[in-house]
């Protein structure tokens, strides 16, 4: 498939290749500087804490449209072994696709033209996982935070499926929130969509979904965004603006921004106590499970604020 020439403008536009060096596969996480740290520490004043990660159980939000990608499944492989006289010992092994669950994308999840973000080839993510750009050279994630309740600031408790939201959503959710976005922020969307999950409708949750669209990408590049997640399955609004690219934000986050992208978190709880006190901004720690060479990794977020 040919990409249309708007496609390649916008890409040209945002892309940050060679911005940090021609060998950096960190992309925007480059921007959690300390002082952003700092700026995420100074945000927390009462203590309390959120988390925003899903369970991990089999009752998670895949459906089996993408083989592999698999809900994490338990087994309990000794259970009260005795190994001495007063000692006993039981023990556990899950198996899971790593982007199953609440997860991160490393940048090597996605590719067009052959290349991965910074100008890596494709050709380096093999059957034994990704030379470059993988999940493992992200390193800690700490960082201020900040919720934008996309819901709550059009009056909606969900916002309906396939909503393709725009700059000005993005804006509004900032007013609603009285907060500037800064670089080195890490920025959490909340649409609602989780509320299908928690119902148990996995086939909802999945599609249709709101999410972020095209006209959202240099929003994103212009305020230094160091990374961003969603709490729905696809983060980009699905089905997709047009028929002739499939998930064009992944592509131009991942591929052209270096921007680390989450899918399935969690964001209810922590939404309704930012409502309820009118703080927006918090410490969150969301570094990402250091799976050596892989393409995206499960995470378990936690918002302090």
């Amino acid at each position: 498939m040919t990409l249309p020439a708007e496609f390649h403008d916008l890409a040209a536009r945002v892309s940050n290749w060679g911005r940090w060096g021609d060998d950096d596969e960190r992309g925007t996480l480059n921007l959690v500087t300390a002082e952003a740290v700092r700026r995420g520490a100074s945000c927390v004043r009462t203590g309390k804490t959120f988390s925003l990660a899903l369970p991990l159980d089999e009752e998670g939000p895949q459906t089996g449209a993408i083989p592999g990608r698999d809900n994490p499944r338990h087994t309990m492989v000794a259970v009260n072994m005795v190994l001495g006289e007063d000692f006993a010992t039981s023990d556990d092994a899950v198996s899971l696709g790593l982007q199953a669950a609440t997860h991160w994308d490393a940048l090597a999840h996605v590719s067009y033209d052959r290349m991965i973000y910074n100008g890596f080839s494709a050709s380096t993510v093999t059957e034994a996982g990704a030379a470059h750009c993988g999940i493992d050279k992200v390193g800690p994630i700490v960082t201020r935070g900040v919720l934008l309740d996309l819901a709550r600031a059009r009056g909606v408790e969900r916002l309906e499926g396939g909503y393709a939201l725009t700059a000005d959503d993005l804006d509004a959710a900032c007013e609603l929130a009285r907060v500037r976005v800064e670089p080195g922020d890490v920025v959490l969307l909340r649409t609602g969509q989780m509320g299908l999950l928690k119902a148990g409708d996995r086939v909802a949750y999945a599609s249709p979904s709101p999410g972020p669209s095209t006209r959202t990408v240099e929003w994103f590049w212009s305020h230094g965004v160091a990374a961003v997640a969603t709490d729905n399955l696809t983060f980009e609004v699905f089905p997709g603006e047009r028929p002739d690219v499939l998930l064009p934000v992944h592509l131009l986050h991942l591929r052209d921004m270096g921007l680390t992208q989450g899918q399935n978190w969690d964001l209810d709880a922590l939404a309704a106590d930012c409502a309820g006190d009118g703080v927006y901004a918090f410490l969150l720690e969301a570094t990402p499970d250091p799976f050596t060479h892989a393409t995206g990794a499960p995470v378990a977020p936690v918002a302090v604020k």
